[in-house]
């Protein structure tokens, strides 16, 4: 096994994309509000390397929220049928305008003008309403490319650890933790 998490990650994801038959990129997202009050959700991993895991979203949405009062994260991978999970924790900062506009300007035009038609995570009165928004946007930009909204863009989790856990017989598990020392990274086991 290696000793880099990241070249470690991207061999336990590398597989995970051949073998998961449904979104092998889902990461349940951790958060807390100024509270304390925690929350979770699936998102979708859409890069990652050195310098984190890159997730895009509504900057407006409650999760926003959560990473603006809290930009402390917990993310978690989880291949069933590997029997394989890694959990990640670090802080939380915004991906670069960039960064963001490329993603952006490669989703599907209906996800881009979702992403303009959506108060995401506010109260909707029906879906009608949606509906009708969605309808406004497709009229708004056709014939022409969708720009990215300016509350929509990339957030980087840059790891201060991260473990990876392997399912064994008889819950014998193998849990492997590293956590960032300096410039590198420490490495140690867990009990299962």
């Amino acid at each position: 096994m290696s000793t880099d998490p990241f070249a470690l990650f991207h061999s336990w994801y590398t597989e995970a994309r051949t073998t998961e038959i449904n979104d092998s990129n889902a990461m349940a997202l951790a958060t807390a509000d100024a509270q304390g009050r925690p929350s979770v959700r699936m998102v979708l991993l859409k890069g990652y390397d050195e310098r984190g895991f890159v997730f895009y979203t509504n900057r407006e949405s409650r999760k926003a929220g959560d990473l603006a009062a809290n930009p402390h994260v917990a993310l978690l991978f989880h291949w069933k049928s590997l029997r394989r999970q890694i959990r990640i924790e670090g802080p939380i900062g915004f991906a670069s305008d960039e960064e963001s506009d490329a993603y952006f300007a490669s989703r599907s035009r209906d996800s881009q003008l979702g992403a303009w038609a959506s108060d995401q995570s506010r109260p909707l009165d029906a879906r009608a309403t949606f509906e009708a928004r969605f309808a406004d946007v497709q009229a708004r930009f056709e014939g022409q490319p969708v720009p990215r909204p300016p509350h929509w863009g990339g957030y980087r989790v840059t790891p201060e650890r991260i473990e990876f856990w392997l399912d064994r017989e008889h819950r014998l598990h193998e849990r492997r933790v590293f956590t960032r020392a300096g410039d590198g990274w420490q490495e140690g086991m867990l009990f299962p």
